[in-house]
């Protein structure tokens, strides 16, 4: 199928048009408008049921997004990412993540070959090892049983983890340790391994090539740490450390056995690998029964974005919301704020996978775009967020679409707790939508000078998600519809959502610039005047320091 550019597409100028005719239209009179809105707009599958009735939208405003996405290629296009498709052009790969969870007798082929034995392989060793090492049958070098587990990683090989242990954590072994190392800033592992013992503690390292610099600098530190406290017995690296990676030669050379590396495929994106190898951490702390269970319920939602109509397909409904707000509006940023705080690093995950995945300015023909792409997505749980940044949602000059996510029942059953809690949710959306009004505010006998500071605008447009409870199923449901929601804005950009050369370049100076700070005579430099003298100003800090350590 031949897709036009985005702006000669005949439901993009369509819905400039109608976006001229409504945008000052308020949410008060769309709802006073239909007294049925609230529930006719609205969508359920797999165990979540969205209302979107508080968008600033008409049934003309939907049916002319859901011609957009026709007008996009989109299904076509879904059909080729779960039929194996190079779809990842610049780097002329399957963008094939749906086959993590496909079932054990489903097949997906890309490149010939059907990749979900190769999947079950992998799943099967990590459930062996798993099962190991929480029952103690995996000991240490000196015989103990492993207490501690802490993921190396960066990027997709950290965010994914500690998102899931702590969105999972009510499910998590707790008489055993988990933690996570990213950054190369030392304080980053030195707070990590503080209280632990060598001899009770397992690294997992996870780089795909085994040379990632900040995951390999980590990974040596932790080798160190090790050897330190192990009586410097290189034979212990083999009992205390695992590999997430595809380097046999590199993993074996550091002193980890081939038979303990837990491989994926290039197929795979490193935002999209939670449910890969890399969710090794993930399978220790809740067990391979329930990881299973969260990997049905990202095949769910595979199976509720392939097969389910646009119109009452959810990511694809809130990614039409994106890009109405993004593309029209001119809304830079989209909130999310889950109503559960073992979700409380689900913002941060997301980040890395909406803004990498849409931070592109180029089209997949390599010209330049001539619209917005990628919205910046933040947040916080609820009700912290309240306390801080809903003040600009409500009543600041930026319109900041938001998603907020609740559950039914909680984990934690505390008097009235959950009750407030979502009481809190309902009445959020409900404000950002209403506001108050002038006049509401004068009848509560508040002085005409204060009026203008209590009055609420509203027409601030959100979603809410509802699930029964946050299980590991429902963990997979989210994940995989924010997957399909980012694939399909970038399917309407025409943009490719899979690669991310924008984190390259910066990798490359700093490759340039360490040899130069740790010299131990004065470099040529060569940058630009301003990363020269900051070049300059840290080596003579650093030079003060080690004379004074002397």
């Amino acid at each position: 199928m031949t897709v036009a550019p985005l702006r000669e597409r005949p439901a993009y100028s369509a819905l400039k048009d109608h976006h001229a005719k409504i945008e000052r239209v308020h949410l008060r009179q769309l709802f006073g408008e239909d007294a049925r809105r609230g529930e006719r707009m609205t969508a359920e599958g797999v165990g979540i049921y969205l209302d979107y009735s508080k968008n600033r939208i008409t049934d003309e405003t939907l049916k002319l997004l859901l011609q957009l996405a026709q007008q996009s290629g989109l299904r076509e296009r879904i059909d080729a990412m779960f039929s194996g498709e190079a779809i990842n052009v610049s780097e002329g790969r399957a963008a094939l993540h749906v086959a993590l969870r496909a079932p054990r007798d489903a097949a997906i082929f890309t490149g010939g070959r059907n990749v979900v034995p190769d999947v079950y392989e992998v799943l099967d060793k990590m459930a062996a090892f798993a099962a190991g090492v929480r029952s103690g049958e995996w000991k240490g070098h000196t015989g103990k049983r492993i207490r501690n587990v802490i993921n190396i990683g960066i990027g997709g090989s950290d965010l994914g983890p500690v998102m899931a242990y702590e969105a999972l954590k009510h499910y998590s072994e707790r008489d055993m340790t988990f933690r996570f190392v990213s950054n190369v800033d030392g304080t980053d592992f030195a707070e990590a391994v503080r209280d632990l013992s060598a001899d009770e503690t397992l690294f997992i390292i996870s780089s795909k090539t085994f040379t990632t610099l900040e995951t390999m600098t980590n990974a040596h530190t932790a080798r160190d740490w090790l050897l330190a406290g192990l009586n410097g017995d290189e034979k212990a690296i083999a009992k205390h450390c695992v590999a997430v990676s595809t380097n046999a030669k590199e993993v074996a050379a550091f002193g980890i056995d081939t038979a303990d590396m837990f491989g994926f495929w290039d197929w795979v994106g490193g935002r999209y690998s939670m449910d890969s190898a890399i969710g090794l951490s993930t399978m220790i702390a809740i067990g391979p029964d329930n990881f299973r269970a969260m990997l049905d319920g990202f095949h769910q939602m595979d199976e509720h974005f392939r097969t389910t109509p646009f119109e009452g397909n959810i990511p694809v409904l809130m990614a039409l919301l994106s890009v109405w707000y993004n593309d029209f509006f001119g809304a830079q940023t989209v909130a999310v704020l889950p109503y559960e705080q073992y979700l409380k690093r689900f913002p941060a995950y997301l980040q890395q996978l909406t803004m990498e995945s849409n931070g592109k300015h180029v089209k997949l023909d390599g010209t330049r775009v001539d619209y917005d792409t990628g919205p910046i997505y933040w947040g916080e749980p609820g009700t912290n967020g309240q306390h801080s940044f809903y003040q600009l949602i409500h009543q600041g000059t930026r319109l900041i679409p938001c998603d907020f996510i609740g559950f039914a029942r909680t984990l934690n059953p505390l008097g009235r707790h959950h009750d407030i809690l979502l009481a809190n949710v309902f009445a959020q959306t409900e404000a950002l939508a209403f506001g108050k009004t002038s006049d509401e505010v004068k009848e509560e006998g508040t002085a005409d000078w204060l009026v203008p500071h209590r009055l609420f605008e509203g027409n601030r447009p959100s979603n809410t998600l509802l699930l029964e409870r946050l299980t590991p199923g429902a963990l997979g449901k989210l994940v995989a519809l924010y997957e399909h929601s980012v694939f399909t804005q970038g399917v309407i950009w025409q943009i490719d959502s899979f690669d991310q050369w924008g984190v390259e370049l910066g990798k490359v100076l700093a490759q340039r610039i360490i040899p130069q700070l740790e010299s131990p005579t004065e470099p040529k430099l060569g940058h630009d005047s301003s990363t020269n003298n900051l070049i300059r100003r840290y080596r003579e800090t650093k030079g003060a320091d080690m004379k004074g350590a002397g």
